[in-house]
This record gives structure tokens, sequence and C-alpha cells, in this order.
């Protein structure tokens, strides 16, 4: 097939409610649109109803509940007849766990060790608990175990369709070893013979065949009713029973135990915290090769274009793993250059790593470099200042961080944790001048380490930590001294040089190198997950001085940066990785990208929403169920919510409207209080706290004590939408024109208003997307109705027609800023863009709140931008230069006059003559 040019992607979240036929249909709009590749979350088999694809538990089949591979084939040849592509989500560093539905686990918690899977998974198989020798820990029980199996939720069953007991608990299946059948079964011969698997080393093997017999013995009735009956000696709520279940289960490969156990003893890695997710070890040849064997089938048959890895930084060694995959991939592709763009979190002056071999990042750090641009550096004292008064709370994220990292580390994570401090304490005692290091102290010396960690993780290899990984790791390092008492200095001096300071190559050969490089790969895999957890999942739901400036891949210390911060940023993505993915919005964020546009702009008003909230709080006082509920900080973060996502179709009068409304707000509500962990929590809800502000806010929107609070929002979140929507049109027209590719969300070609998950995946309108873009574009038109969205959909779609007339143009071209001076110069941002003899020129306002003065429309008076123009870098022909909708014709010489530029549509693409005519 011949190579596809990648100009565009859209984002499609699938699931059993929007399948890949669901998709078939739709292709011809999002072609029309002007999108190159739809870019999928995972397709390959996961965990029933899942609603994401991340969990997956068979990836050696694409998910039936997708439609399968047939459906697939089909997405494919409809993508194929209008010259399209198709990027793959895929999950290399985890699979579902529990449950009943993930075969290799299950072996796995069969067999222990003997299991050919035993090695797939990241288990610590010597632990120090005495408990857990040799076995795995199982959190997944509703109560503690002695609990559980008294009470009868641990029931020994017999599955007779594949001859195996099994113990279950809910949708939790823990199978019994074959080796321990002989006292299960009432037939002699085969009891003997199972018992015998114990003695012998092909038991692994031998077993599948006295399986079959069991199926074929249990298929006569008296068999299987002397089985079943035999089944009730194991009766846990009798005490002869429950000695001998509790026996039987002692003797597995597993310990099960209470879903609280997990966080100070689990020993096998997790994603994140979560205990249904299970990391692979996947630098493993077998592993890599099982988990990817599907990918790699598809794209040998030319039906994947290119693809998205998921967490990369969960991986013991993610260079490693993107060079292998970029070279298998490669000997797959038949001559085609397949994208591999990897899901990575950058921090502040972070570059992603040329030599992994791919072609960038998901786009997360263009979303931060974006929205540093659109706040008012102005408006940080005053919204601090009002959000530490009523609060009484950090202003700097950074210090909600560190609290967070303790948190976390002290908690959810605190087994992992455990688990790296005993690694570092044995490549201590393997050295006689660090062996008296205690435990103790290794423990606060690394938790301030992690504490003040300023980026996701390092990438050690065995050549030691990288310039790069240098300045990070000091950068924690003095972080952690200006903490810790001078007695631990020492011990962070060790940490220095075992942590990629001294290479582990130089060590000799055997258990000293082994237990250093494991320590290595076990503190880089922590650092990842405490950031995550502390910062995304908890700060973020903490800090509310501004929720613009909290989102994922946000270095949220940051409230606003220079332009030419942000002109650098895209001259060095050009120059580095020209086809890097620019995001806007996410399956991931935590709000949608309009939302944080409107509230961007209360940057540039911050004054005036200081008074706002000064009238606001007297009003809501009559509102609460008592004086503490909801905390000042949550209601204030409750009031920049209501400001974002207000929808700009919903009045006062409308019952229908603030219900639907109410109910999106409460699901972000619980999560959001869960998530801050300060008043209730995912692990411990306070259910008293919780119902208080779900009452406060019912009473807000829905009923009649609320109206005067509720009106006074509203009327806010009106009085912004304007320059929210100029926001959003900006940021979309950026997204279109800077250098890299732009991805577009799933129906955010209209406003994004949405809220964290599920709220961002909600079922989309395609009908009226559809009839939106069929509509021939008046401009007058599109502007008197800028409350639908049709205005977005067709900024997007005239500039993604011109990527598709002038794909290098937009994927070479050179980026250069241009200067702006006059009366409102700050206010604008202006680039050029050239390639062989093509010339492209955008103009877009910022901070644009004053400017509109009041105006209904997001579109700022020609007369209001006075002198303000822009210097060009080139003598421009005397022909006309039009914008997009063919409207706007000027004739640029040495300067741009912006009130000519921006005359009548909000921001403006300009191609020279000679281009247009294609």
């Amino acid at each position: 097939m011949k190579p596809l040019t990648l100009r565009a992607t859209q984002r499609l979240q699938f699931h059993k409610g929007f399948t890949l036929d669901d998709a078939v249909p739709l292709v011809p709009y999002f072609a029309e649109l002007g999108i190159s590749h739809l870019y999928a979350s995972p397709l390959l088999s996961a965990r029933a109803d899942s609603m994401h694809g991340y969990d997956v538990v068979d990836p050696t089949t694409v998910n039936p509940e997708l439609g399968g591979e047939p459906a697939l084939r089909r997405l494919v040849a409809a993508l194929r007849e209008h010259d399209m592509g198709l990027i793959l989500d895929i999950v290399s560093n985890h699979m579902a766990v529990g449950g009943s539905d993930n075969r290799w686990w299950l072996d796995l918690l069969e067999w222990g060790r003997l299991s050919p899977y035993s090695e797939f998974f990241d288990i610590q198989w010597h632990s120090p608990d005495p408990l857990l020798k040799g076995q795995l820990l199982m959190p997944f029980l509703g109560s503690d175990y002695g609990e559980a199996l008294q009470t009868g939720a641990l029931p020994l069953r017999f599955d007779p369709q594949h001859g195996s007991f099994y113990v279950e608990h809910y949708e939790h299946r823990f199978p019994i070893c074959p080796r321990d059948f002989g006292e299960l079964l009432p037939i002699k011969t085969l009891a003997d013979r199972f018992s015998g698997l114990a003695y012998q080393p092909d038991a692994y093997l031998k077993a599948a065949a006295l399986k079959q017999e069991l199926v074929e013995a249990a298929r006569d009735p008296k068999t299987l009713e002397a089985i079943e009956d035999n089944l009730n000696l194991y009766d846990a709520r009798q005490p002869e029973g429950f000695a001998r279940l509790h026996h039987l289960l002692e003797q597995q490969s597993y310990r099960l135990a209470s879903w609280r156990t997990a966080a100070d003893d689990i020993n096998w890695r997790r994603f994140f915290d979560v205990n249904e997710l299970g990391g692979l070890r996947v630098e493993r040849s077998a592993v890599f090769e099982a988990t990817h064997g599907k990918i790699f089938q598809l794209i040998s048959e030319g039906l994947i274009d290119g693809l998205r890895i998921d967490h990369i930084d969960g991986l013991a060694d993610p260079r490693g793993y993107c060079r292998k995959l970029r070279r298998r991939v490669d000997s797959l592709a038949g001559g085609r250059h397949l994208p591999i763009f990897v899901e990575k979190i950058l921090g502040e002056g972070e570059t992603l790593r040329e030599d992994w071999q791919v072609d960038g990042t998901t786009g997360y750090e263009f979303m931060n470099q974006l929205s540093l641009l659109q706040h008012d550096p102005d408006g940080f004292a005053p919204l601090a200042e009002l959000w530490t008064r009523h609060t009484e709370r950090p202003s700097s994220f950074i210090e909600e961080a560190w609290l967070a990292r303790q948190q976390i580390l002290n908690g959810s994570l605190a087994g992992d944790f455990e688990s790296v401090a005993r690694a570092l304490l044995q490549v201590a005692r393997d050295d006689v001048m660090s062996r008296d290091l205690t435990l103790g102290a290794i423990r606060r010396a690394l938790q301030e380490l992690i504490v003040h960690f300023p980026v996701y993780r390092t990438y050690i290899s065995a050549r030691g930590r990288s310039e790069l990984d240098d300045v990070f790791f000091l950068q924690a390092l003095a972080g952690a001294r200006s903490t810790l008492s001078e007695g631990d200095w020492p011990v962070l001096d060790y940490l220095e040089k075992w942590l990629g300071g001294q290479p582990w190559r130089d060590r000799p050969l055997g258990r000293e190198r082994k237990m250093l490089k494991h320590a290595c790969v076990r503190f880089q895999q922590l650092t990842s997950p405490a950031a995550a957890k502390a910062v995304e999942d908890t700060a973020f739901y903490r800090s509310g001085v501004l929720l613009s400036r909290n989102d994922v891949g946000f270095s949220t210390e940051q409230f606003s940066a220079p332009l030419e911060d942000f002109h650098a940023v895209n001259q060095q993505r050009l120059r580095t990785f020209p086809d890097n993915l620019l995001a806007t919005a996410t399956h991931d964020h935590k709000r949608g990208e309009d939302t944080r546009a409107r509230l961007a702009v209360l940057s540039e008003a911050a004054d005036w929403y200081v008074e706002q909230v000064e009238q606001w709080r007297p009003l809501a006082a009559r509102l609460r169920s008592d004086a503490s509920t909801p905390s000042a900080g949550d209601e204030l973060i409750l009031y920049q919510v209501l400001l974002g996502s207000w929808p700009l179709d919903l009045h006062r009068d409308d019952a229908e409207g603030l219900a639907d409304y109410h109910q999106r707000l409460w699901q972000w509500q619980q999560k959001a209080l869960r998530e801050a962990k300060l008043q209730s929590s995912w692990s411990a809800p306070n259910e008293l706290y919780e119902q208080g502000v779900e009452a406060f806010l019912s009473r807000l929107l829905l009923e009649d004590s609320g109206k005067d609070l509720r009106d006074a929002i509203g009327e806010a979140a009106r009085a912004i939408a304007p320059a929210g929507a100029l926001n959003g049109l900006a940021q979309s027209l950026l997204r279109l024109t800077v250098p890299g590719v732009p991805d577009l969300y799933q129906g955010d070609e209209f406003w994004d208003f949405t809220l964290v998950d599920p709220d961002n995946r909600r079922p989309v309108d395609y009908h009226a997307r559809q009839q939106g873009l069929h509509t021939p574009p008046d401009i007058g038109e599109l502007m008197f109705n800028w409350h639908d969205g049709r205005i977005k959909q067709a900024l997007i779609s005239q500039v993604l027609g011109l990527r598709k007339v002038h794909p290098q143009l937009f994927r070479q071209g050179t980026y250069e800023p241009l200067e702006v001076v006059g009366e409102h110069a700050e206010r604008v941002v202006a680039f050029y863009r050239e390639y062989q003899g093509k010339q492209l020129l955008v103009v877009v306002p910022r901070w644009p709140h004053q400017l509109l003065e009041n105006g209904v429309y997001p579109l700022v008076n020609a007369q209001i931008w006075g002198d303000t123009r822009v210097r060009l870098p080139f003598a421009a022909s005397t022909q006309n230069w039009k914008g997009l909708f063919r409207t706007g014709a000027v004739t640029p010489n040495k300067e741009l006059m912006i009130s000519a530029a921006l005359g009548d549509f909000p921001v403006n693409v300009f191609i020279n003559p000679d281009d247009q005519e294609s």
C-alpha cells in the first residue's frame, strides 16, 4: 500500500456502546473534516464492559465487544477508501488481573513459579515477610481473610467444563493447584495420580491430561454429584470446614488478603496503586513477543499505520523497549514508516530523548505550553491571595505536591516504597563501607529524594545517569538535603552514587551488580507513580488558585510564561520531533479544552473574580448543612468548575438542563472529594461529608434557595464566555498551525466544556457535527450563532483543508516568530512559516477579555486594535492575501495591521497568493 501522509489525528474511545462498526459510517465525515488518521483507544480484548480498553485480559485477540477482528478489518477498509490510516494505542506496561478472565494470570495463580507465565508479571517472589515466602499477595477480599473465610465468602467450587477447582469471591476466581486435587476427589485412582504430581518435575504438562480425564469422569452425573458432595467438607462456616479450607489455601502459590493490605504488603508491581492492573515484564523477550504478537500481525498485514505506547515510564527500560519496537515495526512495515508515539509526561526543562527512535509524545506538554501562553501573569497574586485567605492552604502548588507525595509514599504506595528501600539496603550490605546504614535511615533519605523529584523518572543505564538525568537528580538531592537533618546527609551521598552516579557495569558480574541494577529499576518505577498519584490524582484536586493550570502534563508550579518561550518550544519541536502530536484535550484531561480556555480568562479578570467570590460566599452560607460543609477549598474549587463548564445554552428556568448539569457536577464532585483525600477518600469514604456537599450542590442548582447564587454564577459565566470562546478558537488555530501533528479528541470540533472522566467520555452527537460541516460556512451566521460550536468546527475544517493542500509547509516549513508593535502588541501572537516559496502567516489574540468590552461575541472590534500591527520579515507581493473563509483580504507590505487581519474573524491564517490557486 502507498504511504499515508500524517496530517491530523482524531482520537476515538471505543467500547461496547461505540464499536468499530459504529465508526465505519463516520469515516467520510472525518475525511471531509480533514483528518488523515484515526487514533484508536486500545482494541485488544479487555475486561468486560471496559469503557477505555486499558484493562487488557487477552492481548492475542481483538476485543469481541468492539466487533472483533472482522470489524477492525471493515473499519480499515473504510479508512483506505478515503486514503486514511489507523494509529493504535497499545498497553505494554500492564494487564488486568483479579477477576476470572485473564488466563495468563489464572495459570500463574494455579501453578505459581511452575507456570510459564510466572516471569510475565513483575513479581517479587522473595518477600522478607515469612507469610509471603514464595507466594503472591492477593489483596482482593472485601474483608479480612479470616472473616471472609468464616462467613462463607470464599466457597470452594468445581468447574466440570475444565476439570478444575477454585475458590470464588464475588467476581474473583482463585484456582487450586492440581497437585492438591487428591484430597478433593472421591475417585481414588484419579485422586492418587493428581497427588503424584507433587513429586514429578513435569507436573505442569502432565496435569493437562489429567484434567481432561477429570472432565470426562465428571460427565457421569453420579461422579459429579460425589465431587460436589465432597466440597461440603470445605464449608468454612463450620469449624472443620474452616480448618480444611484454610489448610488448602495455605498450600497455594498465593495468599488471600483484604484489599487494605495492598498498600503495605504488595509484592508485585501494579499500575500506580490499582490492584486490578498487574505490571508486565515486557523487557523479557518472551513477554514482548506474547503481548505484541497480534499487533505485529496486524502491522504485517498493513492494517495498522502507527502506534501510541501507553505509560512508557512504567517500563523497566523505556529506551530499550522503544528501540526494540522500532526495529520490529520497521521490519514488518514493508518500507512504510509507522510513527510511534509515547505517552510521556515531560517536566519543566525536560525533553523527549532522541535516541529512543520514536516520533514524539502524545502532546501533553503542548497543552501546557499553550495554557501558559494564555494566562496573564498579573492574575496570579490576587488569585493566590484569595485562595490562601479563604482556605488557609498553600498558594504554591509545589507545596501541595510535596505534601501529597509524602502521603502517597506512606499510604497507597507504601509497599512499593518499602520494596525499593529494602533493595537499597541490600546494596548497602554488599559494601563494607556502607553496611552500617540502617533501613530507617535509607527510608528517610529515599522518601525526601522522591518527594522533591522534579520529573517523573530518570533513565539510568549500565553507564549510569545521563547529563540530563543528572540535572534532575541533583535538583531532587538538593531538595532532600534542605528538609533532612544533617545526620542523614551521608545517606543521600550513597543514594546519589547507587542510583546512577556509579554505573552498575563498573561492578563485577554477579549478585552485587544484579542487586544494584534491581534497585535502580525499582526506584525509577516508583518515582513515576508517586508523581502521578500525588500530582494528577491528589494535588490537582486540592490546589485551586486557578484550575485551568491543573491538568495532566502541566508544569503546575508555573502560572504563565513569556511569549518567547512558546516560540522557542515550537522551534525546538520542529528541529527534533516535527511529527510530535499536539493535543489540547485527551481521554485523561481534568477539564475540557474550552473549559480551561474559559477559566484562563480569570487570570485577566482576577480582581473582578475576587469581588464575585466575596459576594457569593454569603449567599452560599444559607445553602450549607453545617458551617464546615463544604470546606472553603471545596467551595472555591466548585465555583471555578461551575464558571468553566457552565453550558452556553443553559438558562435559569431550564429545569431539565439544570438537572442534567447537576448530575454531571455531582459525578465530578464526588470524584474530586475522594481524589483530594482531605475530607474523604476512595479507601475511606466520608459519607456524612459527601452527603453534605451533595445537598449543597443540589440546593445551589435545583432549589429555590439557591436561585440568587445560581443566577449570580450563571451571569458571571456568561460574562467571561466570549473571551473564553476566543481563547478556545486561538487554542485550536495554534494547535493546527505550529510544528507538529494536531490531535483532535472525539467531538471536540464543537465546544468542549467537559470535566474529568467519565464526563469527557460521554457519547458524541456526530449527527449534529455532520450537519454542521455540510452547512456552507457563512462568517456572519457562524459568529451570530457562536454558541452552537459550528464556528470552531468551521475553523478546524478550513485549516485542516490547508494542511491537506500544503502538507510539507505545515510539516517542514520554517517557524519564525514575528514582532508585534503598537497599542495592544502584548495581546497578539504572530508567526511565519515558509517552505519552498509557500508562505504562511498566523495571527491570534491572547488575553482578549478587556478588548471585548463586555461584548456578546468572541470577536474584537477592529477599531479597538488601533495601531497594533505585525512586522513582516519579507517583501510581500502586492497581491491580496486571503485569510480564512476567503475573507479579510489584505495586502501586506512590511507590516500587517491587526485591525485588517482580525477584522471579521477572531483568528486568522494567511497563505501567499500563488499557493491559494491550489
